[in-house]
């Protein structure tokens, strides 16, 4: 394998499983607090018990979360030294913040699982809030910085070199609030499905059916909130997208051809040669007016750009499109859901809704992982927009393929321990945190 070839794909393969455990950070400790604050709100034992067994999982996922975030950050400087040699003194100050986030988030964290009975009542609550508050910062912080990479700001270029560096301006940057709202929102979207897609699979099994339902219901809330946000900030997305990157913006609806009244183009086999897209179906000028909120305006198109600027298209075109796809069906899912909650209660109890959520378990992550795909492939072939391109951050050292296939194999057993510890857990819920199941009563008579 090519060391280049190697290094992208190291950093590819880190990055997918790291957004996983991202997301959960930032997500799942607002449901615990949820499921707490109703807790204490009605003293029903079976959020009690929820609300420790989520807990546990975030404990999980947390300390996996930092193993797979510390790889990354040894990653960055290991195989693009160039990137960092420069990149590093701009981008630098949202890296510190977030660790100093992610020792808040630690330290609430561990008054959260050893604080029971030990603190006031509200007090313990805020611990859990707070460690949401900080999963969700560090998260944040994070986007950031690759949105700095989207739009580099904070220096000024001249002659090769980073001059006047201000790194408040860097890290504020045009991009990372559209980047950092349709992350949250996104990471919303598919934690909760995959939370609710769990429990549904608990409740169709008939297992500790009324721990599972509050669960369930916590958790589609959660999804539903991030299923109906994300159109609204991917709007804002998209609109970023095309003033600060037009050629990802052509690239992820493989538009070749600068018009007015553009179409916006639903499927698709994009042909990079013959610069043409075939069995698309277009929608006309609703991309032109989802960009600018006009149907008449100018969308410019890929063959307005150099050539050797082009992103691989059919990989950002096809991306986008999976991720819009799993996108409009988790709404549908949501629309039904809603439906009925407030009009036909007996659907909640179908097994057909509690299979639709079960099926959707990994839709979010799904679109999770190919809007990244967009992100990233699609502002190649830079690694800082307009400024520094990949091929030339890539470190000189040889064997990188040896690189990779270490870190691929540290990546896969971390996830065979991660479904190993959570599936544990789950396997616990009679005993230790349903107080309504009697493996439950004996387990605290023995205890």
């Amino acid at each position: 394998m090519d060391d280049f070839l190697a290094a992208r794909a190291q950093m590819a393969m880190s990055l997918g499983f790291h957004i996983i455990f991202s997301c959960v950070g930032m997500v799942m400790p607002f449901l615990m607090a949820f499921a707490h604050w109703k807790y204490l709100k009605t003293n029903n034992e079976i959020y009690k018990g929820l609300t420790k067994a989520w807990s546990k999982g975030v404990a999980i996922l947390f300390a996996t979360g930092a193993v797979s975030g510390t790889m990354l950050s040894f990653e960055l400087g290991l195989l693009w030294p160039h990137f960092m040699k420069h990149a590093g003194p701009i981008f630098g100050m949202p890296f510190s913040l977030e660790g100093t986030a992610f020792f808040i988030e630690a330290i609430a964290i561990g008054f959260f699982l050893y604080g029971w009975d030990r603190f006031n009542k509200w007090f313990h609550w805020f611990c859990g809030f707070l460690v949401g508050i900080s999963g969700l910062a560090s998260g944040i912080l994070v986007v950031a910085a690759n949105a700095w990479m989207n739009s580099p700001a904070g220096f000024d270029y001249i002659n090769g070199q980073y001059l006047n560096i201000d790194p408040i301006k860097a890290m504020f940057n045009d991009a990372w609030f559209p980047q950092a709202l349709h992350m949250t929102v996104a990471a919303f979207c598919a934690t909760g499905f995959a939370v609710a897609g769990l429990h549904a699979y608990m409740i169709l099994r008939k297992k500790n059916i009324e721990f599972h339902t509050k669960a369930f219901k916590i958790a589609a809330g959660f999804a539903l909130i991030g299923a109906f946000g994300a159109p609204l900030s991917g709007d804002v997305a998209a609109k970023s997208v095309a003033e600060r990157q037009p050629i990802k913006l052509a690239a992820m609806e493989a538009h070749f051809e600068t018009e007015k009244g553009a179409a916006f183009v639903i499927g698709g086999i994009p042909n990079e040669q013959k610069a043409e897209i075939k069995y698309a179906i277009k929608i006309p000028k609703v991309l032109s007016f989802l960009v600018s909120n006009d149907f008449n305006s100018e969308v410019k198109g890929l063959k307005d750009f150099p050539r050797d600027e082009w992103p691989p298209v059919a990989v950002v075109h096809f991306a986008f499109q999976i991720m819009i796809f799993f996108g409009v069906v988790m709404i549908i899912i949501g629309i039904i859901y809603l439906y009925a909650a407030f009009f036909k209660k007996e659907w909640l109890k179908k097994k057909w809704l509690l299979k639709t959520f079960l099926i959707a378990t990994p839709f979010g992550y799904i679109a999770l992982e190919a809007g990244w795909t967009v992100t990233e492939v699609g502002r190649q072939p830079w690694i800082i927009y307009g400024i520094m391109k990949t091929v030339d951050a890539v470190t000189p050292m040889p064997g990188i393929q040896y690189s990779f296939y270490f870190f691929t194999a540290v990546f896969v057993s971390l996830s065979f321990v991660i479904i190993f510890l959570l599936t544990r857990q789950i396997k616990m819920v009679p005993k230790l945190y349903d107080p309504t199941d009697p493996q439950f009563n004996d387990k605290q008579k023995k205890l």
